[in-house]
């Protein structure tokens, strides 16, 4: 190890780590709810202007030809997304946590310990940091998951501990897999630097075999991706709906970057192939019979990362694609997430897919904002960002000889269709006529689904959001030069 620091390549950690001490000790000592989300919003904003500063700068903790904290232009840009991501789902929590539905202080504090794990897991350099970081992304959120402390009818509720109990033990049994592997493979190779990995010849090559396997089922988790995947929908929607916005972006963010980090080294197409395969089709059709919203999200975003498994198939060449993917994807999630925090009462769970029949009618910026998110994710006009995603995984899978897998992301993507344009269309659709009882359908919509007030916290970051989803859609090599 070397002697010496570099404290410029650590600025991003020290800004988020310093914003979770901030936030605990304004809580602590300030008591004000306002203040608390201020020193949050405003330490990640720092986080990501540091990010960018630091750019790609030389490596730090470094030994003989490898690094644990390597600073590239990917990291930083994911840096920058963990970040916003974080700021954003404090500005859709915003309304609850104004209401005391969950503590500000301890919320705040967790969020901002789960943004500095994704900020490690961005410049991991070996798999001790990246484990470690994914776990520090992680545990927040089993706490989180199950903070709410009071339904929309302002009952206490346990659905959150439940749901955060299905997401601890799976995540135990996930983590446990992955140090496996790990083991497995530094007993093969010796190697736990990422610029070290390689693969395995002689006696222990099967070993090593078996290690990749494990490490990669394991950090699958993360994403949500069969045989692991089960969790997603029971936590997602037994979680408030902005955690389950965070869960379903930020947690999913890291999961890719570190099987990223491990496919660039080490020979895992076969068990990502199968993985994708499974992943993407299970996750469509399972999707299809979904009635709640937060539910049919959750199983299509175990969809869309069979999808980003299918570009990491391919290997080291499939990684540009497939982080361009899921940066791509977790912007229209995030928009998807947002308008239904924005369509339901602060304290509400997700609700049924009945319960935002015709808001588009009654909203029409907020039905747009979702339509825009439904395309975008089921590759179609106008979401122009999630077109050119799943063109790039299908060019780069042709390109280099997965036809047949391109195929099936092809397949997967008519099958998605269906489920997306009925949640698209029911946000225009009025309740039919019943007898003689209401004789105008739209104002027993009107009378059965109120229209809610956005609060100007989420309003901003839905704005920001589709903002930011229509300028890659329309410059989308402007975030490919970035990634390579």
């Amino acid at each position: 190890m070397s002697q010496s620091v570099d404290h410029f390549a650590l600025l991003p950690l020290y800004a988020a780590a310093g914003t979770a001490i901030l936030a605990f000790l304004t809580d602590l000592f300030v008591a004000k709810r306002a203040a608390v989300l201020a020193v949050t919003a405003l330490g990640g904003l720092a986080t990501a202007v540091l990010a960018l500063v630091v750019g790609p700068s030389a490596g730090t903790f470094c030994t003989t030809g490898a690094c644990s904290w390597v600073a590239t232009w990917p990291a930083a840009v994911t840096t920058v997304l963990f970040a916003a991501l974080t700021v954003g789902v404090l500005a859709f929590s915003a309304p609850a946590l104004r209401l005391g539905a969950a503590p500000a202080g301890e919320f705040c504090f967790l969020l901002a310990c789960s943004m500095t794990g994704g900020v490690v897991v961005a410049y991991a350099g070996d798999l001790i940091t990246l484990i470690v970081g994914l776990e520090t992304l992680t545990l927040p959120l089993y706490v989180l998951v199950g903070l709410r402390r009071f339904a929309h009818d302002q009952r206490p509720t346990t659905t959150g501990a439940s749901a955060s109990l299905t997401f601890f033990l799976i995540s135990v049994i996930s983590t446990a897999v992955t140090l496996l592997g790990a083991a497995l493979n530094y007993v093969a190779t010796g190697a736990l630097h990422l610029a070290l990995l390689t693969p395995a010849t002689g006696p222990f090559r099967p070993l090593a075999g078996v290690g990749v396997a494990l490490l990669v089922i394991g950090l699958a988790f993360k994403v949500a991706a069969v045989p692991l995947h089960a969790w997603a929908p029971a936590t997602y929607d037994g979680a408030p709906v902005p955690i389950a916005a965070y869960l379903s972006t930020a947690s999913k963010l890291g999961g890719v970057l570190a099987l990223a980090a491990v496919v660039a080294h080490l020979d895992a197409r076969a068990v990502l192939a199968v993985l994708a395969v499974l992943t993407m089709t299970i996750g469509n059709l399972v999707a299809l019979r979904q009635t709640r919203m937060v539910r049919l999200l959750a199983w299509s975003s175990i969809a869309q990362a069979g999808y980003i498994l299918a570009a990491l198939a391919i290997g080291a060449a499939g990684i540009p694609a497939a982080l361009a993917y899921a940066i791509f994807f977790v912007v229209l999630e995030f928009i998807a997430f947002g308008v239904v925090v924005a369509l339901r009462p602060p304290e509400a769970d997700g609700g049924t897919l009945l319960d935002f029949r015709g808001a588009g009618r009654r909203s029409p910026w907020l039905g747009a904002a979702l339509v825009l998110s439904l395309a975008g994710l089921a590759g179609l006009p106008p979401g122009l960002a999630g077109l050119f995603a799943k063109l790039s995984v299908v060019n780069t899978l042709v390109q280099h000889g997965w036809a047949w897998l391109a195929g099936v992301v092809v397949l997967n993507a008519v099958i998605a269709l269906a489920y997306y344009v009925r949640v698209a269309t029911s946000l225009y659709t009025l309740p039919a006529r019943i007898g003689l009882t209401v004789a105008d359908p739209v104002l027993m919509d009107a009378a059965l689904h109120p229209r809610l007030p956005v609060t100007r916290p989420v309003a901003a970051a839905l704005a920001i959001s589709a903002v930011v989803a229509v300028l890659v859609g329309f410059a989308p090599q402007l975030l490919f030069n970035a990634l390579t």
